[in-house]
């Protein structure tokens, strides 16, 4: 079997998932380097039994390496085309290339055909965008889908290491009568809600709303489909939930959409609801399924449905989604 060089840039959440997720689903990996800011070189982690070292990133730390996985933030806005310049392919888990024309933003399940014009960065989709498509694709191909309406639960994790460790902190101060303080979020996360994640933008909407939005039309390859998006942040430490309501111009009921939905590639539904059965972010965490519950129709409109959809946005939201778009380069013989 043919191997490869590998870097993984970035040893925070998403980078640790990363080498995890390598190593889980083995990886035809030559030899992995691990890249870092600074601050981080010289941090030690384990892959297949070995310690390895982190490296500081430079432009001359993509020497040999065949496909950088990069797990956001600003090293990819700094080094992405330097390692692009040095030979790698690049998968990039930040917001820099989404919407670049010439960059494809894939999700395996959906639009695998799209790594095949890649100019050499291919994007990894935003977390709660990943899980929402990867549900409404087998619907839209049955149905076509005309209009969303997502709400999202997105947990801490989401916003970084940081983020866990002040909602972990604050719940601590609340349970022990202390004084809340607030460093990551711009209000208390514990025993809360947030109704904002990311940037307020002219329109009203987050960024991160914005992305959901734009991602999934560029995804599901049909500038048609209406979204719309609310997105929040709450005390939870990972898994991502959503709320999703489609109207599709074809009648398509909520038991054939269990059907459908059932025999996806990626999905597995949860939805007995006399036993109290649907999907909890507690019960994703570790796992790499899209969970489907709470099917149902929506009375209000000809051809509706509701879905509760719940995963683990650090594997398929993150690290899986990008290990898979690298399985799929080789499998198509792309690197």
């Amino acid at each position: 079997m043919k191997t490869y060089n590998l870097a993984v840039v970035g040893v925070g959440a998403v980078g640790k998932a990363l080498i995890d997720v390598l190593d889980e689903r083995d990886f035809p990996v030559k030899e992995l380097k691990v890249l870092a800011t600074k601050r981080s070189a010289g941090k030690q982690v384990q892959f297949k039994g070995k310690t390895l070292t982190v490296e500081e990133t430079n432009p001359g730390s993509f020497e040999g390496v065949d496909i950088a996985l990069f797990a956001g933030g600003g090293a990819s806005r700094e080094f992405a085309k330097a390692a692009v310049d040095g030979g790698a392919v690049v998968i990039d888990n930040s917001s820099c290339f989404r919407m670049d024309p010439e960059v494809p933003l894939v999700v395996p399940e959906v639009n695998p055909q799209d790594v095949e014009w890649h100019k050499g960065i291919i994007a990894n989709p935003n977390c709660s965008t990943i899980q929402m498509v990867v549900a409404l694709k087998p619907l839209h191909d049955a149905a076509r889908i005309k209009r969303v309406v997502v709400s999202t639960y997105q947990a801490v994790s989401g916003a970084g290491n940081d983020a866990i460790t002040e909602l972990l902190e604050q719940t601590n101060d609340v349970l022990t009568g202390r004084k809340i303080s607030t460093k990551v979020f711009p209000h208390q996360i514990a025993f809360n809600v947030l109704p904002h994640i990311d940037v307020f933008l002219e329109n009203g909407y987050t960024r991160e709303e914005m992305k959901m939005v734009n991602e999934t039309v560029k995804i599901m390859g049909d500038e048609s489909i209406k979204v719309t998006a609310t997105t929040v942040r709450v005390p939870v430490i990972t898994g991502h939930s959503e709320a999703i309501n489609i109207e599709t111009e074809k009648e398509l009921s909520a038991e054939k959409a269990r059907e459908i939905l059932a025999s996806a590639p990626g999905i597995k539904v949860i939805d007995n609801i006399e036993n109290f059965d649907y999907p909890l972010p507690c019960d994703c965490v570790g796992l790499d399924t899209v969970f489907v519950g709470r099917i149902r129709d929506d009375y209000t409109v000809e051809n509706g449905l509701n879905l509760w959809v719940v995963s683990d946005n650090l594997r398929k939201g993150a690290a899986t989604n990008t290990v898979q778009i690298a399985e799929l380069l080789v499998a198509k013989n792309l690197v």
